[in-house]
């Protein structure tokens, strides 16, 4: 027992042991879809990027146009050299006006087909 509290002294000594005890808050009769609706932002209906990450734009990006064309259209150095997808995630993610090039980019090219 050498470095431990005996029990009842663990529970006096630690901070949340003492707390009441909280209800849950969710309601029995609620349905897991009713539940995960909730859950859901409002605006994930109407966003054409909902669960499409930014590493899945830049790669479907690469294979449709090379990185030489993203170079001509968003003239940012982690395009025009020695590109790869990891050099052009931190910068993308560093770097709202150039990320939001790039998503534009693709949603215009989604709406096209």
């Amino acid at each position: 027992m050498t470095g431990q509290l005996p029990d009842d002294q663990n529970a006096r000594e630690h901070p949340v042991a003492n707390l009441p005890r909280q209800p849950c808050l969710t309601n029995r009769n609620e349905t897991q879809s009713e539940i995960l609706d909730m859950t859901t932002p409002a605006s994930a209906p109407n966003d054409p990027l909902h669960g499409i990450t930014l590493e899945g734009i830049l790669n479907q990006l690469v294979q449709r146009h090379g990185w030489g064309e993203m170079g001509r259209r968003i003239p940012v150095r982690c395009f025009q050299f020695h590109p790869t997808v990891k050099s052009s995630l931190t910068f993308l993610r560093k770097t709202p006006w150039a990320r939001k090039r790039v998503e534009d980019w693709f949603i215009a090219e989604l709406l096209q087909k």
